[in-house]
């Protein structure tokens, strides 16, 4: 994977750049939807390509590993084969799934206990065996496993475990260089910046991931319960210490607003599963602000979903088709939300990508939080 630092906005931190994979080129900042078990929800991988935009995708090893099945994915000959998608895939190693099963799992030095809730089988990942899963899987980037700490842990738990993930890294990394791809192309290996919400560790936590020299990093832990403004200082700082010259991955982040203040900070890739999950409950991103479909005043409204919208279903169908559609819950409008709401997000990085080039990000920023934040 190669990394090139193409433009610095004069009037902050943010970047555009270029990623280079073996399954083709990422175009920063970028936007990455969320397909978390081998599918983003409700959507063709067509629409993803040629209508939404997407440039790379994301899976889950947690949730690839228990269903199909990594046997099943390897027989595939990958993930890009058995979902037939041929761009870059980046794959979370689990760590925040894990953090989410609080009630069913352990850690210890050896790595997570939990149980799947699926059929609640014991399982044990490891910094080494969530390695040799993402080998198998088969994703261009592939992250190291972590524990993704409360948003609201003490000092203490929060060192403990920043300390821990930086244990796991170190075995993670010796696995990953003493292990080859499968499937006759490269992966790139992220580690993962923790460390809470506490200056300290969050400095401490770059500088060792940053001295690992690892091809891009991470930043976790984040958008996990914290204010806005905490997440916005911890990303600052984390990026005073991260390389420029690699890339930066806000992982789990989150609104428009979310995004465009961490692009203004230097982070160059998001994930996030709001756009499909907002999608389907109703909820609509617009440059001119947020939209909640199920409202009567949509009803009788027969103009365009979004006049300023960039996929083909914004133009063909109506606001008040739309409603009805999701409130008499018909799946087609949990597409047709969904396909709209990764196509905003996707325009919306591709437009802050624009601006960072020509040199007016900041002002242009400003200018559409106000609008994003409206409520229509």
């Amino acid at each position: 994977m190669l990394f090139e630092l193409q433009h610095t906005d004069h009037n902050s931190s943010a970047r555009a750049g270029k990623i280079t994979t073996d399954h083709g080129e990422i175009l920063t900042p970028i936007f990455m939807p969320v397909g978390t078990a081998g599918t983003v929800k409700a959507i063709h991988q067509t629409e993803l390509k040629d209508d939404i935009n997407a440039q790379i995708i994301l899976g889950n090893t947690y949730h690839l590993f228990l269903r199909p099945g990594i046997e099943i994915i390897e027989k595939a000959g990958g993930l890009h084969k058995f979902n037939a998608w041929d761009k870059p895939l980046l794959t979370d190693s689990g760590g925040f799934q894990v953090f989410s099963l609080s009630q069913q799992r352990k850690l210890t030095e050896e790595g997570a206990h939990f149980r799947s809730h699926i059929d609640g089988a014991k399982l044990l990942f490891t910094p080494e065996n969530v390695v040799d899963i993402q080998r198998t899987i088969g994703a261009d980037i592939i992250m190291a496993f972590d524990e993704c700490p409360p948003g609201n842990s003490d000092f203490n738990y929060a060192k403990k475990s920043m300390e821990l993930t930086h244990r796991w890294l170190v075995r993670g990394i010796d696995r990953f260089n003493n292990t080859t791809p499968k499937y006759g192309y490269s992966q790139a290996f992220f580690p993962i910046v923790q460390g809470c919400t506490y200056p300290q560790l969050r400095r401490e936590s770059a500088a060792f991931i940053a001295s690992q020299n690892c091809e891009g990093n991470a930043i976790g832990g984040l958008a996990v319960g914290e204010p806005a403004e905490k997440m916005y200082e911890m990303i600052e700082v984390v990026n005073e210490v991260l390389p420029t010259d690699k890339p930066r991955y806000l992982m789990g982040v989150g609104t428009p607003e979310n995004i465009l203040e961490a692009i203004e900070r230097g982070v160059d890739m998001f994930d996030c599963v709001m756009p499909t999950r907002n999608g389907r409950n109703g909820m609509l991103f617009t440059w001119n602000g947020t939209m909640n479909m199920r409202n009567e005043k949509w009803k009788a409204d027969f103009s365009p979903i979004d006049e300023n919208g960039t996929s083909f279903v914004d133009k063909l169908y109506s606001k008040a088709y739309l409603r009805h559609l999701i409130t008499t819950q018909e799946l087609l409008g949990l597409q047709i939300a969904s396909i709209h709401n990764l196509a905003f997000y996707l325009q919306l990085t591709t437009q802050a990508r624009k601006h960072i080039i020509s040199g007016d990000f900041s002002s242009w920023k400003k200018t559409v939080v106000e609008q994003l934040n409206t409520r229509l």
